[in-house]
């Protein structure tokens, strides 16, 4: 298991997009090269920028970190792994500060 801890104020919202049933941000985790950081971070969150952003260099945001919880031996750790868990009613009120 992975606890993901965003700083919601990095988000850029050019980059949300609305989807069915709400708006969305897409978003990768990467692993930190050297292993975990001082603040025992296995890792950081990138939000995604499209493909066509990408390869004009445009690179997103850091916008938090995760770590594993729980037992690390019994999990094999992720290459990389998106972290787009929509929540089910997503409201047009929320507490996002932008």
């Amino acid at each position: 298991m992975q606890r993901l801890k965003i700083d919601v104020t990095k988000i850029e919202k050019a980059y949300l997009f609305k989807g069915k049933s709400g708006t969305y941000l897409d978003a990768t985790l990467m692993d930190n090269r050297e292993g975990p950081d001082q603040y025992e971070n296995d890792g950081f969150i990138v939000q995604d920028v499209g493909k066509e952003n990408r390869e004009k260099g445009i690179k997103g945001p850091i916008i938090g970190n995760w770590k594993h919880v729980g037992d690390k031996q019994a999990q094999p750790r992720p290459q990389q792994k998106p972290a787009q868990t929509p929540a089910e009613d997503c409201q047009e009120e929320d507490d996002i500060p932008f």
